[in-house]
């Protein structure tokens, strides 16, 4: 297991020295000019000179990558064009909050959608299946922003059930100290904070986990209807099993391989997919600062954060490899 490990984390190095190369190469084919972004339509041209004389925009490109990967080669992701500010240091303080909305959204993705899943592959053909089947397609085909948007409107601002947007309540005097606001609520004993903030992941959560959700019940349903027609499910009821050990040990302790890696997948779609929830619901986040970036062609911001994603999203999927020994004996790494 440990040899697995250490060769799965090896191949991320040419991983990310070629996600690196076309990142850089991506970002630099925005159109606009990041000098210019920065100063304004109404600046003058030597000012815009001078800005890119000062970051090095007017280097050629290749030169501009070599300096670029020794940077990153020493640890140093580079600092904001629009505030100066490390990237390193804006990711540390931004991550918490997108991670706590992308756990919101998986956990409602998987609490509801695997039990679902699984009524629906028991009870196949029937009203309740062909109800949740054509919800699941509604949930895929509908865009994030779109139901982001709809949630706010009805929840929100007509019916004032839940916060339309931010993280917290500007009005509570929380203490912070991992900056994930439901944790240090319930760390720091100030329990009204907590419970506010975890009211402020509601909508962003379901609007982010919505599709997951659709995606996870389809999977489950899939899975659970074909373990149901294997053999060891057949001889396991004959020998007189009850319904909840032949459903517990044998259908979805074998199902859960297709569910597992499904859901380790939309884990890191999650966090690379929260740029337009964060920006519709104000959640001051690493979406809502990479749409920023995106705006005032930031490159460092650009290049340093999708390489963050692109490093958790691998992480991720290790985690979700080693998890197949774990649910499946049968399944080994080496």
């Amino acid at each position: 297991m440990l040899r697995f490990v250490l060769h799965r984390l090896g191949l991320m190095v040419p991983v990310l020295f070629g996600l690196s190369i076309v990142l850089f190469a991506w970002v630099r084919a925005l159109p606009g000019d990041p000098a210019r972004a920065m100063l304004g339509q109404h600046a003058t041209a030597a000012a815009v000179a001078r800005v890119r004389q000062e970051y090095g925009f007017d280097k050629p490109v290749t030169t501009q990558y070599v300096l670029y990967l020794k940077s990153l080669l020493t640890g140093n992701v580079g600092h904001s064009i629009t505030d100066g500010r490390p990237v390193l240091g804006t990711f540390v303080d931004k991550l918490p909050a997108t991670v706590e909305l992308a756990l919101v959204a998986l956990a409602f993705a998987v609490v509801v959608g695997i039990p679902l899943g699984y009524l629906t592959a028991r009870r196949r053909g029937g009203a309740v299946d062909a109800f949740v089947v054509s919800g699941s397609l509604i949930g895929v085909v509908t865009p994030v922003f779109f139901l982001a948007i709809l949630l706010k409107l009805v929840f929100a601002d007509w019916l004032h059930w839940l916060p339309t947007s931010q993280q917290q309540d500007p009005r509570i005097n929380a203490t912070h100290v991992t900056n994930f606001y439901v944790l240090d609520g319930v760390l720091t004993g100030e329990w009204d904070a907590a419970w506010d903030a975890l009211l402020h992941l509601v909508l962003p959560g379901i609007a982010l986990g919505t599709m997951t959700l659709a995606v996870v019940v389809r999977i489950t349903r899939a899975s659970v209807s074909e373990a149901l027609t294997e053999d060891y499910v057949r001889t396991a009821r004959s020998k007189g099993l009850a319904g909840i050990t032949v459903s517990r040990r044998h259908v979805l302790r074998n199902a859960l391989l297709p569910v597992v890696t499904t859901v380790g997948l939309q884990a890191g779609m999650l966090l690379a997919g929260a740029v337009l929830t964060e920006t519709v619901f104000s959640f001051n986040g690493v979406g809502q600062y990479l749409f920023a970036a995106i705006s005032a062609r930031d490159y460092p911001v650009l290049q340093g954060f999708v390489l963050f994603i692109a490093v958790i999203y691998m992480l991720i999927n290790l985690s979700v490899d080693v998890a197949y020994g774990v649910i499946d004996p049968r399944v080994r790494v080496s």
